[in-house]
């Protein structure tokens, strides 16, 4: 497959200068509400089974003028040559990779991954004779060393879920090149800031759940790729996404459409806020980690390769020592109204939870003290307050009243 080429644009002028009439000449697209549609001639059917016939709908499992529209924005927002959306973010990640593996094969992960990910490559991929090999992705050695004949994939995030680990993916894209692989990148922490395209990846995914929509009332995902790639997923014969079936409603498909056209404000804003946080909280002496502080261990990847319009991005962990600790401070904030002990992210209001316990619990305990996950680890997914000095006031006010902070 041949790489996309980078272009000068911003992801949100992509999105901007994509323009779609409704039927009847609505500012907004019109929502196809069928699972079906008809043909002018059972010859066009024929042909469109075959995949030959161009602009014609066969069935909504295939895909929908609705889901086509979101695709395409997605597609210019990642600068890739098409995307397919899906029903969740884990129904994009279970297709691209049941598409290119298969028995005996092989994928190298990076070993800090969203847990649900970690679940299904290592405990549902073996009943189908895939395995992989989990590796800190940050050391590009490893990576290599690990490369076999049968491996066939390379996956990582770009900010990893939930230590915030910052993958080169220019230079995976080189090994990944050089050993005739597939690089998946999960974008999902980093829609906007973070083009994995334009760097060399030949699929970008998202939990569109997250950022994306931005208002936690929908479930999404998206694949982004070549369209030869996606053409191979929607084959009614072998693709993934047309088999197994993670279709998404059109309803929900036009929803998160409306929600992107304000994804670069809102990324931005998220940054900001994230930003300020943690160099108050690092300041005040805790154990911050955020991509935008100058001793992150990956600043200086992100930084020459973000979108720095966009800022650094919305995530960032506390480590305040023990679970009870971290609990009963999640708990204190939720009761001031700071936020929601909740799982996800990208929501208005901050999103907080103990990654060991929630969204990283599928990860066994070992694996998480060898990756670094303590216990007392929060995972903060920063809103889009207005004043967010008085946000960072009452947390520590908080964290006063815990003796996190003295």
């Amino acid at each position: 497959m041949q790489k996309h080429k980078m272009q000068k644009h911003k992801p949100a002028d992509r999105i901007q200068d994509l323009q779609y009439f409704g039927e009847f000449g609505g500012v907004n697209p019109s929502i196809t509400d069928s699972s079906t549609y008809t043909f002018l001639s059972a010859k066009t059917m024929f042909d469109t089974f075959e995949g030959n016939a161009d602009g014609c709908y066969l069935y909504s499992r295939h895909t929908t003028p609705s889901n086509l529209y979101l695709g395409q924005a997605l597609a210019a927002m990642e600068n890739s040559e098409a995307a397919n959306v899906t029903a969740s973010g884990m129904g994009a990640i279970t297709s691209v990779l049941l598409q290119f593996c298969q028995s005996e094969d092989e994928i190298i992960s990076s070993r800090t991954i969203y847990g649900g990910t970690y679940a299904f490559m290592k405990n549902f991929l073996p009943k189908l004779k895939i395995q992989t090999k989990f590796v800190d992705i940050t050391n590009l050695e490893s990576v290599e060393s690990s490369i076999t004949e049968k491996t066939k994939v390379i996956y990582c995030e770009s900010v990893s879920n939930p230590l915030l680990e910052v993958a080169d993916i220019q230079a995976l894209a080189g090994i990944s090149q050089k050993h005739n692989l597939k690089l998946v990148v999960d974008n999902t922490f980093t829609p906007m800031i973070i083009s994995p395209i334009n760097l060399g990846a030949d699929v970008v995914i998202h939990s569109l759940t997250k950022f994306i929509n931005g208002s936690s009332d929908t479930v999404g995902g998206v694949i982004c790729g070549t369209q030869e790639f996606i053409d191979d997923l929607r084959n009614v014969n072998d693709g993934a996404c047309m088999l197994l079936g993670p279709t998404m409603d059109s309803l929900r498909a036009a929803s998160i459409l409306k929600n992107l056209r304000t994804l670069h404000i809102r990324m931005k804003q998220h940054s900001q806020n994230a930003d300020f946080l943690a160099r108050a909280f690092a300041k005040d002496g805790l154990k911050v980690v955020y991509p935008g502080l100058e001793n992150h261990s990956g600043y200086q990847i992100l930084k020459k390769s973000y979108n720095s319009v966009y800022g650094f991005g919305g995530m960032m962990t506390l480590d305040v020592g023990s679970l009870d600790k971290a609990n009963a401070l999640m708990e204190l904030m939720q009761q001031e109204n700071l936020g929601y002990l909740a799982v996800s992210l990208g929501f208005y209001k901050t999103l907080f939870s103990a990654p060991g316990t929630s969204t990283s619990s599928e990860i066994p305990i070992e694996e998480q003290e060898e990756m670094g996950l303590t216990d007392g680890l929060i995972r903060f997914s920063i809103g889009l307050d207005d004043d967010i000095e008085r946000t960072y006031l009452k947390m520590k006010d908080c964290m006063k009243k815990l003796e996190i902070l003295k």
